[in-house]
């Protein structure tokens, strides 16, 4: 499914009435921001579960778009800040995909570069060990660290996305970082 096939699902007319203004800019969002939205869900999720969620998401800012507030954050946070909590009531099928991903080894041996890449970074395709301590780290560290590695969010709009402060992003950060370092160098040692 596509963010066209998605948008075409939601007339945006047809649900709020006398809103064209508002439907304007929302479908101006939707269109910049979709692919990314959806780039972040599917690497939490996998491809599988990430249209209905990304879907959600943009159903969910539809329904609130008259509850965004421009002085507290930008949409891309915003939109953001809903794809996390979506995910995190996705939160057991997530940690059960880790958890898949840590029993069988991926295939590292894919040609290309852009390939290569697209390969190392995909949720799906995470070396179980990297998949086994990110299943270890609780929801608010994981949320932060993949917002930061997936997402490439700045701490403040982190911040934002999450409802949480600045403060408390860099030390989540911090932990999820140095819980990882410590994992993975075991596993360097004893693997």
């Amino acid at each position: 499914m596509t963010g066209e096939s998605i948008a075409a699902m939601m007339p945006w007319a047809a649900r709020a009435p006398g809103k064209l203004a508002d439907e304007a800019a929302f479908e101006a969002a939707f269109d910049a921001h979709f692919g990314e939205i959806h780039a972040y869900v599917a690497q939490r999720v996998g491809p599988d579960h990430a249209e209905d969620i990304v879907a959600e998401t943009f159903l969910t800012a539809f329904r609130k778009r008259a509850q965004y507030d421009p002085s507290r954050a930008g949409v891309r946070a915003w939109l953001y800040g809903i794809a996390t909590n979506l995910v995190g009531k996705h939160r057991r099928l997530e940690a059960r995909t880790l958890r898949a991903l840590v029993r069988c080894a991926p295939d590292t041996d894919a040609p290309g570069h852009e390939e290569t890449v697209a390969v190392r970074v995909s949720a799906q395709s995470l070396r179980p060990e990297l998949a086994a301590a990110l299943a270890g780290l609780n929801r608010g560290d994981r949320d932060v660290l993949l917002l930061v590695a997936l997402a490439g969010l700045g701490h403040d709009e982190i911040a934002t996305a999450l409802g949480i402060p600045y403060g408390t992003v860099c030390s989540r950060l911090n932990r999820a970082r140095r819980k990882l370092r410590a994992l993975l160098g075991e596993v360097a040692v004893h693997g």
